[in-house]
């Protein structure tokens, strides 16, 4: 038996230290919301790990308003650009095994040169986006 890949069954980590295989990732709202609707009772100490390949920049800014968010760089490079709630803004350029953290309120985007690959321990509940 082999293991599970994590680009195709993301993990839902929950309320006493659960760790769930979820359904097979789309990347459609559809999925987001039926992922929100499995794991609501968890409220925003639930957390969402995946990861994603990136062959281009991102074309919207994405915030967490309940927790902190990690990046890490799995291949490739990655410049993930954040604005934090005080207003200060910061670059932060990624390689593979490095990581950054957007903290609660952080604005974020990221460019993408070639391809990169990342995986994300998010704080989903109540997720903003707004374009680029």
């Amino acid at each position: 038996m082999g293991g599970t890949n994590i680009a195709v069954n993301p993990i839902h980590l929950g309320l006493g230290a659960a760790a769930i295989t979820e359904p097979a990732f789309t990347g459609s709202m559809d999925w987001y919301a039926g992922y929100v609707e499995r794991h609501h009772s968890d409220g925003v100490e639930g957390r969402l790990v995946n990861t994603f390949t990136f062959k281009d920049s991102w074309n919207m800014w994405e915030m967490h308003p309940n927790g902190a968010e990690v990046v890490l760089c799995l291949a490739g490079s990655m410049t993930l650009h954040q604005e934090r709630p005080d207003g200060s803004k910061q670059s932060v350029v990624l390689g593979p095994g490095e990581y950054a953290i957007n903290e609660l309120g952080t604005w974020h985007t990221a460019d993408v040169i070639g391809e990169a690959t990342a995986l994300f321990i998010t704080a989903g509940v109540g997720t903003q986006h707004r374009p680029r």
